[in-house]
């Protein structure tokens, strides 16, 4: 539903002109949440809890590897040198989440490669290179020896996983020349297999012979000696990405174009918009994009070729006349023109490859290889070039990290069948979250399809709940088992039934939904943070349809079967209320339900129940006057349409130009206030401080590296209940006023190092950081913390833009979410609204009100 809000560090801060301690803002470099989805304010408050539809909120998974080029248009054509940052996904991986925030940008990665001790030897194995933070360019890059611990992690640690065949390929991958691993490591970070232009690789700084690099790759290689796996496997589950990926009796890590491209559709993608300009104009087709015009050329090389070219005469009208019924024209031999129209689309063929040249394209079956060695490596199918070298980034940089227990587990997948079972998992997943997800609204088509796929392994996932739960019973220790069920193939199942469940619901076939809904909350190994919204959309259909679906209902008399249902209904959203997996997210909606019912059914007053004290009140509203700036004729960075953001005069500061949310500081620090403009970075930072010891307990498998900056299940709905007993015992602390001294401990004790956590800024000054935890209502304070412990990597952005707090005439705190004309709450904007006044804190929605407007 929304991205975590990546930190950035506050700068130094503005001090007041009087000397008193002033409110800081926090500065313009501080990462902007991405645009949310507009809502309006008078809807801010309501319940969803009457909405038939589900949350379908967690990010879908990337998109697996395709081999492009095969009659789609995927091939990158014009797009023939390194990828940019744009092109890198929008989201965090795992792993870039744990590590420090370093930019992997080229300068970054140059400095390192170009260290003085580099001059010495580039030989060595990677992990060496590494410890002594040596690269020669030429001889090593930081690419391929990440490339190269990935795969000697792998097989030092789980050979198992892989054949004898693949092991010979892994073989042969340590064989190749430097040059020609480098392609192949910057071809196969682009996550498709591709044809690529040689002519355009544009590698020249790192590689001196393209073409000899491309042959070394293109080599053709016996592994007919070596045998392929023979464990047996589950039908369906593995068999399809063992046939997909299975290698022969020789392979190739590249593949030539020469033997692969051979019609126009394939070849034609590989052009430029200027280059099918050109070509356009020979064929005298137009076309008014780069899709149009590859469709024109190619619609005209298969057209059948006309009457007067396939040598058809009409007689002249006088003879047509005078003919008796014989109207049909004579036919002549047709095959010059058959000719010509072969001619004809091999002449375009030949022009598009002349202008392409040779082309070079990862082997699928290698290239699925090595997508799995990483998989394993990294523990998740998101990896990014980031993914590849942050790590190494992490390890050279002069930062301190905290003291942790590293532990990798070398059994999580104890066999090739079991990862390869995985794999398909993911891709089922992915297939079901480009219909629901990816291509538009689903229709009813789209909907049975994904039934479809849930009926396929809804035995193997009920099996496979039967196995975890034994192991969660008699194998695992200290909390392991709900990280590493993430990589199970039952939490990709989970979410198809999920899914499925929601497609149900569309069909209207609700009685299937409620059975498939009650199973998924039976079961507490799987998808733990969904467990709010199973219990609402449960509570839902008790409540408005069941009543009419049962074949053999329990009362004859429809009201008191109504009546029932909806007894039934109450009873779900108490057991939802109890349950400590439900988040607290859905507490609201979920009492909101049970009170009605309870009216509705005419219990005792007494016996009902009262939630008063959590009761959501509507935020303040504050007005503040100042004066805007409109900049005219002004065009936003790359040519795009000028910001939205609003730019004022910051009357306190000499009628300097700030922002929207600085000017509302300025007007709160008039009435009293200190505080910041840290959109969540505050709360993140105390997050930090009070769960510094919970954050890095010793958990197996989730500190990998000796680099992270938080576990690796801090992201994911793992982190909490792995930790239920230390989070809960914290919270209470916090709640019984222990927050000040917790922060005191951590900071004299990491201040001086500025260890990397992830969320904790250092630049916060420590006496305001006692001040608002002073000032925090420990309880308010908790509820807080604990929706960041159950929810940190989607609770992240939203938080009110303010936070402020004073200690005269009251110790109180508030936030305020500054909006300016046309502003609009976002989803978690309107969440963290409901959390804050539900823990009982002040909220305030300020609106900022141009009182003058000067164009400048």
């Amino acid at each position: 539903m929304d991205a975590f809000l990546i930190k950035r560090k506050p700068s130094n801060h503005r001090q007041n002109s009087n000397g008193a301690s002033p409110l800081k803002a926090k500065p313009s470099n501080q990462a902007k949440e991405p645009s949310k989805k507009k809502l309006k304010r008078d809807e801010s408050y309501k319940s969803d809890a009457d909405s038939d539809d589900y949350q379908l909120d967690t990010p879908p998974v990337r998109p697996w590897p395709r081999l492009a080029g095969d009659g789609s248009l995927d091939s990158q054509g014009d797009d023939d040198t390194e990828e940019t940052e744009d092109d890198q996904a929008s989201r965090p991986t795992a792993i870039e989440n744990s590590l420090p925030g370093i930019k992997p940008d080229k300068q970054a990665i140059e400095e390192y490669q170009t260290f003085k001790a580099s001059q010495e030897d580039g030989s060595g194995s990677p992990s060496s290179r590494l410890e002594s933070r040596t690269w020669v360019r030429g001889k090593s890059s930081i690419y391929v020896d990440a490339f190269n611990l990935a795969l000697e992690t792998v097989l030092a640690e789980e050979s198992h996983l892989f054949d004898d065949k693949e092991k010979k390929v892994f073989g042969e991958w340590k064989a190749l020349g430097y040059e020609a691993q480098f392609l192949y490591v910057r071809l196969f970070l682009r996550k498709t297999s591709s044809w690529h232009r040689i002519a355009r690789l544009g590698y020249y700084n790192d590689i001196s012979d393209i073409e000899g690099a491309v042959k070394a790759l293109q080599k053709k290689r016996d592994i007919s000696q070596h045998k392929s796996s023979h464990e047996p496997q589950l039908p369906g589950f593995g068999s399809l990405v063992e046939e997909q990926s299975a290698l022969g009796d020789d392979f190739t890590f590249a593949d030539a174009s020469e033997g692969f491209i051979s019609q126009i559709e394939e070849a034609i993608s590989l052009l430029s918009l200027d280059e099918l300009k050109d070509l356009a104009k020979e064929a005298k087709v137009q076309g008014k994009n780069k899709a149009d015009l590859v469709k024109s050329i190619c619609k005209m090389s298969n057209q059948q070729a006309g009457l007067l070219s396939m040598g058809l005469r009409r007689r002249d009208t006088a003879e047509s006349a005078e003919s008796s019924g014989q109207d049909t024209p004579d036919k002549q031999n047709p095959e010059p023109s058959l000719r010509d129209d072969v001619n004809r689309r091999k002449h375009f063929f030949d022009k598009i490859l002349a202008i392409t040249g040779p082309c070079v394209r990862l082997s699928l079956s290698v290239f699925k290889l090595f997508e799995r060695v990483h998989l394993v490596f990294y523990r998740s199918t998101e990896w990014t070039e980031k993914s590849l070298t942050t790590i190494i980034l992490a390890k050279i940089s002069k930062r301190n990290f905290p003291s942790y227990i590293v532990s990798r587990s070398s059994s999580i997948f104890s066999s090739r069948s079991q990862l390869l079972e995985f794999e398909t998992a993911m891709r089922s997943e992915y297939a079901v979250d480009s219909i629901l997800e990816f291509n538009g609204p689903a229709r009813e088509a789209g909907f049975r399809e994904v039934i479809d796929t849930f009926q396929t392994v809804y035995p193997r996932w009920k099996s496979i709940l039967q196995e975890e739960q034994e192991k969660e019973e008699r194998v695992y220790e200290s909390g392991e088992g709900a990280y590493l069920r993430r990589l199970s193939p039952g939490h990709a199942y989970t979410r198809i039934i999920h899914k499925a469940a929601y497609a149900l619901g569309r069909l209207k076939e609700h009685l299937r939904e409620h059975e498939l809904l009650t199973e998924l909350l039976g079961q507490r190994l799987f998808h733990l943070a969904r467990r709010g919204s199973w219990y609402q959309r449960k509570a839902l259909l008790e409540e408005n349809y069941m009543y009419t679906l049962l074949p053999n209902p329990a009362y004859s008399d429809p009201e008191r079967q109504k009546s029932h249902w909806k007894s039934v209904a109450a009873a779900t959203c108490e057991t939802a209320l109890e349950d400590p997996d439900c988040h607290l997210k859905y507490h609201y909606d979920l009492q909101k339900r049970l009170v009605k019912l309870e009216k509705q059914l005419k219990i005792p007053l007494r016996l009902q129940h009262d939630f008063g004290h959590v009761r959501l009140k509507k935020p303040e509203e504050h007005l503040v006057e100042g004066i805007q700036l409109r900049k005219v004729d002004i065009v936003g960075k790359k040519g795009r349409g000028p910001s939205t953001k609003t730019v004022w005069i910051d009357e306190s500061e000499e009628g300097g130009e700030c922002s929207v949310e600085t000017m509302c500081l300025n007007w709160y620090r008039s009435q009293g206030w200190k505080g910041y403009h840290a959109e969540g970075g505050i709360i993140r930072t105390l997050f930090a401080y009070l769960f510094f010891d919970i954050l890095f307990l010793y958990i197996p498998n989730v500190f990998q590296t000796a680099y992270q900056t938080c576990p690796l299940d801090l992201h994911t709905d793992a982190f909490y209940p792995t930790r239920a007993s230390e989070i809960n015992h914290r919270l209470v602390e916090i709640a019984n006023g222990g927050a000040a001294k917790l922060i005191e401990e951590v900071d004299e004790r990491e201040r001086e190092r500025r260890t990397c956590v992830v969320g904790l800024d250092w630049d916060y000054e420590l006496q305001d950081l006692l001040e608002l935890a002073e000032c925090f209502d420990g309880a308010a304070l908790a509820t807080v913390c604990k929706v960041m412990a159950q929810e940190y990597g989607q609770r992240g952005g939203g938080i009110p833009d303010l936070i402020l707090w004073r200690s005269e005439p009251t110790k109180e705190c508030m936030f305020s979410e500054v909006k300016s004309a046309n502003d609009r709450l976002s989803d978690t904007q309107r969440l963290w609204i409901h959390v804050l006044t539900g823990a009982g804190l002040r909220v305030a929605l300020c609106n900022a009100v141009a009182k003058e407007v000067r164009e400048v």
